[in-house]
């Protein structure tokens, strides 16, 4: 029988902090902690609107190769490693699929989404596509995909390999358990190590761009207000003391 393992999933508290921030406002931070490029670049928002913070169950494709791969292999659905993924998925989980950029193969269709979103999966981001989008559209799954295409899995030239492993998704390594923040802006990984530190350094950001966006709401000095230069900090703490979180 085909065995996979599962992941360590993150403290609550750092999914529940990451959720107050954007995506946009995640990827700067650990910009400037020296993760130059969280964000996976492939795979975009198939439901505007919609947002996910959960951790990483990953799904590794590879290129087929005769001596390592035959579709004959799939007689039994058994040894199918893209469900079993999904057997691991748990409430607010994210699965993160490297599909190798591949346009020809549909990683998961409206059964296996269908599944997922039954077990309480978050979201799904794939450097890759999806098939079935008709009906997967009804389930209102929050998606970040290449695209789409109506081949299945296994059909052209990718086979997934190996699950709950490291990947390179969207150029971007993600470790197994690594925190997802995903938003119209698109996906970002963060190392659980950082939740923590990105939470507080977001927070401060976040608090002084209420502010300075109120201020450039009324037309004051973009050279001021953005980013906030010294000189304004005495009226932005007088500011936030008169507007309690």
């Amino acid at each position: 029988m085909t065995q996979t393992s599962d992941i360590s999933r993150p403290a609550k508290e750092l999914i529940e902090g990451l959720k107050e921030i954007g995506a946009a406002t995640v990827a700067g931070t650990l910009g400037h902690m020296g993760f130059r490029n969280p964000h996976m670049v492939g795979p975009v928002a198939q439901n505007p609107g919609k947002s996910i913070v959960g951790p990483a169950l990953t799904l590794q494709f590879l290129p087929q190769r005769p001596d390592l791969f035959s579709e004959g292999e799939y007689a039994d659905p058994e040894t199918q490693l893209h469900r079993h993924v999904l057997y691991h998925v748990q409430e607010g989980d994210v699965v993160v699929v490297d599909a190798r950029a591949d346009m020809s193969s549909g990683v998961f269709g409206d059964m296996m989404s269908t599944y997922f979103k039954g077990r309480g999966g978050a979201g799904i981001i794939i450097d890759g596509c999806m098939r079935d989008r008709p009906n997967v559209a009804q389930l209102d799954l929050p998606l970040w995909l290449r695209g789409w295409t109506p081949n299945y899995h296994v059909q052209t030239s990718i086979y997934p390999n190996a699950v709950n492993v490291p990947i390179a998704c969207g150029g971007v390594t993600v470790m197994p358990g690594d925190i997802i923040v995903a938003d119209d802006d698109g996906a970002v990984v963060v190392p659980v190590t950082m939740a923590k530190a990105v939470i507080e350094e977001a927070q401060k950001h976040h608090e002084w761009e209420v502010f300075s966006r109120m201020k450039l709401l009324e037309g004051a000095p973009l050279q001021r207000y953005y980013p906030l230069h010294p000189d304004a900090e005495e009226e932005y703490q007088a500011w936030r003391a008169s507007h309690p979180r």
